[in-house]
């Protein structure tokens, strides 16, 4: 199996990751201890404030991120463009994505903001070996 399946599954993994720091993450010094509610996680996690909020944020965010790189994956591959290519593609927005979730849960929005650019631009890419071939 090509490396860039591997990455989908990775990238279907993230989110959950980030899930797992939302309802478990750490808490604000003297924040006091609430339990996750599986009765209504929406409400509560729409309730948390600090590194909770902006983990379900990352969370969100790689759900969103997800279909259009696997999409790409898939075109690409179905395309026959060079496996070398798709792969290395698919390594960049893994790094990126992890980069990603890193600079939101640090909160660092001005280094985000770019990491983000690179993982949306390494989708961008797998369409365009695709479609065009030109990046050979």
């Amino acid at each position: 199996m090509i490396i860039a399946f591997w990455c989908v599954l990775i990238a279907a993994v993230l989110p959950i990751c980030c899930t797992y720091v939302a309802k478990f993450g750490p808490r604000k010094a003297g924040e006091k201890p609430t339990r996750f509610d599986n009765r209504e996680p929406r409400a509560w996690l729409a309730a948390q404030t600090g590194v909770r909020a902006r983990a379900n944020a990352a969370q969100a965010n790689s759900f969103e991120a997800f279909p259009f790189f696997a999409a790409g994956v898939v075109v690409a591959v179905v395309q026959h463009a060079p496996v070398a290519t798709i792969d290395t593609i698919a390594i960049v927005f893994i790094v990126a994505r992890i980069a990603y979730i890193a600079c939101y849960l640090a909160d660092r929005p001005m280094l985000r903001s770019p990491v983000w650019a690179v993982g949306f631009g390494s989708c961008i890419a797998l369409f365009l070996v695709a479609a065009t071939g030109t990046l050979r």
